[in-house]
């Protein structure tokens, strides 16, 4: 492992680094999207990682489709700081099918990307969307980027929270798994006490220090139906998350924790926010809900979360000693090189990762 930089405090412009994601998939067509918002510069300054050849290919394909279009739709390559990946040569691809050779190549752009900021030469990673069966066929055998990340900055505990701003009513909505790509059989087994407080642990450090909020209030879901109706319906709730609830509430005295609450109840009022439905009370943020939400497995938080904001979520892992952003929605394959993919996760995923970086630069370390 290489350890990281610590550079002196300084309220600098964040410096992020983009690996491109698979090649194949359309991780190029929408940082290239993303990378012509007029208020991309004012943010953040950026450096992709890829093959070069690879990121002009996507360019000029849509270039030679409609070039008025693309002029007005995509950052044109020649402007982009580009790290040019020395671990693998130039590559062919055919945009739509990954391969071994694709998942390789973006196994190695968030290699590098890893390794150059724990170098301390960029604050901050805004992943693009990988395929894992490539990597998979590539012989890398990591559940995701997230587990990547993780290996690669040596670390052992992380979490993936989820974060989306509405467009309706300004409300913010963040949502952490507690457990992630695991089959649902294991769900039960793995919601041990330590797992679940070493979630909270990272929820409530990147609450307060990543978004300023002192005392958070966080949500915590139930497992079964009804959240167990009193062991009724399962007993999980009763044997282990009630109990573990009450010693968190005396070991975390600055939470508010509530729940567990029945996962079928759970969204309607964080929908609510996001939409208005409630009228007034909901654009003027009147709404009960809380600061953050613990779903306890892969489905039961992001089906909402992708109902609510499919094309704005954003992906941050929690534990790293960086930054880490990624656009909710994958490679795409079916839809690469059609022209039609949305930006919008990716320039949500830039602006959230800097706004993290500035307000980490807030807080200077501490001696």
């Amino acid at each position: 492992m290489v350890e990281p930089v610590v550079r002196p405090f300084s309220a600098s412009i964040p410096r992020l680094v983009i690996p491109l994601g698979d090649p194949a998939g359309v991780g190029s067509e929408v940082i290239l999207k993303a990378l012509a918002h007029p208020d991309i510069a004012n943010w953040a300054d950026i450096t992709l990682v890829g093959h070069r050849g690879v990121i002009n290919g996507v360019y000029e394909h849509f270039r030679r489709q409609d070039a008025s279009h693309c002029r007005l739709t995509f950052v044109d390559p020649r402007s982009l700081d580009i790290l040019e990946e020395p671990a693998t040569p130039e590559i062919e691809v055919n945009l739509g099918q990954g391969t071994a050779v694709t998942g390789a190549a973006s196994f190695a752009y968030l290699s590098t990307a890893i390794a150059a900021t724990l170098q301390g030469k960029f604050d901050g990673i805004v992943t693009g969307p990988i395929a894992k069966s490539a990597w998979w066929a590539a012989g890398h055998c990591y559940p995701g980027q997230t587990e990547r990340l993780a290996a690669g900055a040596g670390v052992s505990e992380c979490g993936m929270l989820f974060v989306a701003s509405s467009p309706y009513t300004g409300w913010q909505l963040r949502m952490l798994l507690a457990t992630t790509h695991i089959p649902l059989s294991q769900v039960p087994e793995q919601l041990s006490p330590t797992l679940l407080t070493t979630k909270l642990r990272l929820l409530r450090t990147t609450l307060q220090k990543d978004f300023g909020i002192e005392h958070p209030r966080i949500a915590i879901a139930g497992l079964n139906p009804h959240s167990g109706e009193q062991g009724q319906l399962g007993r999980e709730e009763v044997d282990g998350l009630i109990p573990w609830l009450e010693k968190m509430r005396s070991q975390f005295p600055d939470l508010t924790l509530v729940g567990p609450i029945p996962p079928d109840t759970l969204w309607v009022t964080p929908a609510q926010a996001w939409y208005g439905h409630r009228g007034n009370d909901a654009k003027a943020g009147n709404v009960p809900t809380y600061d953050a939400y613990l779903a306890l497995y892969h489905d039961q938080g992001l089906i909402p979360v992708k109902l609510m904001a499919f094309d704005r979520a954003v992906n941050t892992t929690l534990g790293l000693p960086f930054v880490r952003t990624s656009p909710d929605h994958g490679t795409a394959f079916d839809i690469a090189g059609q022209g039609i993919a949305d930006p919008t996760s990716m320039i949500a995923a830039i602006e959230l990762a800097a706004r993290l970086v500035r307000q980490r630069q807030l807080t200077p370390p501490t001696s």
